[in-house]
């Protein structure tokens, strides 16, 4: 029984904080740094130093999909990324 309450409380507490983050500005993949990038659904650490990485050495991200020219962002990822994402 506090087993189903705790995952219902964190059931709630997932979904609450995947809407104030849905319900932010987009985030500028060409000016947001390791923190803010991290808010974005399936970027960790290592993918936003890479997404920083890729942008310092290639420029600015042109268009959405570019995003998908940095190691650990494909598709699937691209798919979830889109509506959360700026690239002005």
């Amino acid at each position: 029984m506090i087993f189903s309450r705790q995952l219902g409380t964190l059931l709630v507490t997932s979904l609450v904080a995947g809407a104030a983050i849905a319900s932010q500005d987009p985030i500028n993949v060409n000016e947001a740094g390791v923190d803010r990038l991290q808010q974005i659904n399936g970027i960790g650490p290592a993918t936003a130093e890479a997404i920083i990485e890729d942008r310092e050495q290639n420029g600015p991200f042109e268009r959405i999909d570019a995003v998908t020219r940095v190691n650990g962002i494909g598709e699937t990822t691209l798919d979830a990324m889109r509506g959360v994402i700026a690239i002005e």
